[in-house]
């Protein structure tokens, strides 16, 4: 789950990471409000999980609460990257000398943490990555130890920090690897990172990804769930316990496995390119579980998206075998009635497979085709999909 800036802001706050006063306003009153009580010059930031807010008009400075009224005026409502401005904060403004980033992050390729650090900060890491990667420093940080003061200093002294600058940029670098440990993130960012005119190390804007298998540790992360931008499906499928992505396609895929849902969606979109090309409309894994109920939630997500115009159902029988996968069709698609209205194509292997396709074959429900390999399952779907475009 990313979190807003002012989410962000105010989880830095409460490890003790130095920040700036910053109030959120939902309208044009509210932002004059806030700016009379921060006072003296503030910054009215659009609120959208998205980056380049600045160069779309998102950020603006305001010398006085009347000018903080006219940019959340003409912010809020803005689109930005397709993402709608429902919320600016009204930061208290600050004098800035120099400009630095820091982030911590987890590797997957390496299995560990790793700080990106740079003493150039305020443009985009990916950017500053390709244009200039000897500017970004790659530490890997153990898990067990973690960025103690001393690590922070390696980091510090790796990335190029004036040597007066270390320790207080170390203790800075501490503090947000607390945020990252403690809130069990996997991505904690400030960009940027700056050392103001009196000598202050603030973070300025932040960006904090949570782990969601970690909720269960954390409940008070439900209250920064931004349910009003959510997609309605995936917000439907997590409510039933499913793993569900949307995707920008018409047919819709189910699977048992993440691995074989991603290779379904790879045979998916091969196979549409051959008509006209159509693409996967979703990730959806069912687990190991196919009974009924499990299948009727998952058609009944994926039914639900008017994009999808086919459904390929890819199931490889192992622990839950064919036969119990293909009475979970027949009753889900019984559970849906009238709401089944797309064709299914299902590709069922392995463990008791040919009771399975019996099973099928004797419902003969009128949308479902039962296809014998993988391949030929995609190529119908992708068929079926596009001829219903």
């Amino acid at each position: 789950m990313d979190l807003f800036e002012y989410q962000a802001r105010d989880l830095f706050e409460s490890y003790g990471v130095p920040v700036l006063q910053g109030i959120i306003a939902d309208t044009p009153e509210e932002a004059r409000a806030a700016a009379e009580k921060i006072g003296g010059v503030v910054v009215v930031k659009a609120q959208v999980k998205v980056g380049g807010r600045g160069k779309a008009g998102g950020v603006k400075v305001a010398k006085t609460p009347d000018e903080a009224f006219e940019h959340a005026q003409a912010i809020l409502g803005l689109d930005i990257k397709g993402h709608t401005v429902e919320r600016v904060m009204i930061a208290q403004g600050a004098d800035i000398a120099e400009e630095f980033y820091f982030s911590v992050l987890l590797d997957r390729a390496n299995r560990s943490y790793l700080s990106l650090t740079s003493v150039e900060g305020g443009m985009e890491i990916e950017q500053l990555a390709v244009e200039k990667p000897e500017a970004l420093a790659r530490v890997e940080v153990d898990p067990l130890t973690g960025i103690d003061a001393a690590a922070g200093r390696a980091i510090a002294e790796q990335a190029g920090f004036p040597a007066e600058l270390v320790d207080q940029v170390a203790d800075v670098f501490s503090k947000l690897y607390d945020v990252y440990k403690g809130e069990d993130a996997t991505l904690v960012e400030v960009n940027p990172l700056v050392r103001t005119g009196d000598g202050q190390i603030l973070a300025l804007d932040g960006k904090v990804s949570l782990d969601e298998n970690a909720d269960f540790r954390h409940p008070a992360h439900k209250d920064l769930e931004d349910s009003a931008s959510e997609d309605p499906l995936e917000a439907k499928a997590k409510a039933h316990g499913l793993n569900y992505v949307k995707l920008d396609g018409q047919v819709g895929v189910i699977g048992n496995g993440a691995g074989l849902v991603m290779s379904t969606l790879d045979v998916v979109a091969y196979a549409g390119e051959r008509h006209g090309g159509v693409k996967p409309a979703n990730f959806l894994d069912i687990g190991g579980g196919a009974s009924a109920e499990v299948m009727a939630n998952g058609l009944d997500v994926i039914l639900g998206d008017p994009q999808v115009k086919s459904v390929f159902v890819n199931v490889f029988g192992g622990i839950t075998a064919c036969d119990a996968v293909a009475n979970g069709i027949v009753a889900a698609l019984g559970i849906l009635g009238d709401a089944a209205t797309k064709p299914l194509v299902v590709r069922l292997d392995g463990n008791n497979v040919e009771e399975g396709r019996r099973i099928l074959a004797e419902a003969a429900h009128p949308l479902v085709t039962v296809a014998a390999t993988m391949d030929d399952a995609a190529e119908q779907a992708a068929e079926l999909a596009a001829a219903a475009a």
